[in-house]
């Protein structure tokens, strides 16, 4: 479960501060509408699904305001309704595997966007179960170190229920892997033992990584996944790449 990259932080911090969080806010609009419509509450409390999306939307600087609104508008129908989740898999420059979420109101036209962003970026739309074998569920939380023995840390939060954990001393960062059901759980508890935590969310994790040392292939890689999380109708895009950070620095 190694591999965490600098490339995902750096995505994710321009994802929030760029021109595009009105499309982020899009994405996590939906993701909220949808966890109403699947769990059948509003209640955060009796809708886990829900309690996530919330803390997603919260941990990404997403109003409380249009928060509640989404809600009230997935409770009454008006919200979420004809969506549809769907999943996609390809392959990316390198021998790479993208694994691509979706949330749609058109398969065809879905399909025909994610196929176009392949075509153009060295990459190619699989077939069903092509690669999802590779990718498994995980719960995911970053923590801020804050000083803190990233070793004492780790083990602390095995003890608390998660699987593994892994530090990243330049940043201070130390990444904590659950399973999705212990997720909240360990969330919580971490919270509880006054760890500043900075996102948590489940994931999907590569089994196996494929390692990109020529900058051609990696820049390629890094670009074919931007331009599929520009798509409006793609909530997530996971990747199997492992990327040295000289050559993200300069990709950047």
């Amino acid at each position: 479960m190694s591999g965490h990259s600098k490339w995902a932080q750096i995505r994710r911090a321009k994802s929030v501060n760029d021109a595009r969080r009105g499309q982020l806010f899009t994405r996590l609009g939906r993701e909220i509408a949808v966890a109403v419509r699947e769990g059948g509450s509003g209640d955060p409390a009796a809708n886990p699904r829900l309690r996530m999306a919330i803390q997603r939307a919260r941990d990404a600087n997403m109003p409380m305001e249009n928060i509640e609104r989404t809600i009230k508008r997935a409770l009454g129908g008006a919200e979420g309704s004809n969506l549809e989740e769907v999943t996609y898999e390809g392959y990316g420059p390198g021998g790479t595997a993208i694994l691509i979420e979706a949330m749609t109101e058109n398969r065809n036209r879905t399909v025909a966007e994610i196929r176009n962003a392949f075509s153009r970026n060295g990459g190619s739309l699989g077939e069903t179960g092509s690669v999802s074998w590779i990718f498994e569920p995980r719960g995911v939380i970053e923590l801020a170190l804050d000083g803190h023995d990233p070793d004492e840390v780790s083990l602390e939060a095995i003890d608390l229920g998660a699987e593994d954990a892994e530090p990243s001393t330049e940043d201070q960062i130390l990444t904590v892997y659950t399973t999705p059901a212990n997720l909240e759980k360990v969330r919580q508890a971490l919270q509880e033992k006054h760890y500043k935590i900075l996102k948590a969310e489940s994931t999907m994790v590569p089994k196996t990584r494929v390692e990109l040392h020529d900058a051609r292939t990696a820049h390629q890689l890094m670009r074919l996944v931007e331009k599929l999380e520009d798509l409006d109708d793609v909530q997530n895009v996971y990747s199997n790449a492992d990327i040295p950070d000289e050559l993200v620095a300069s990709y950047e």
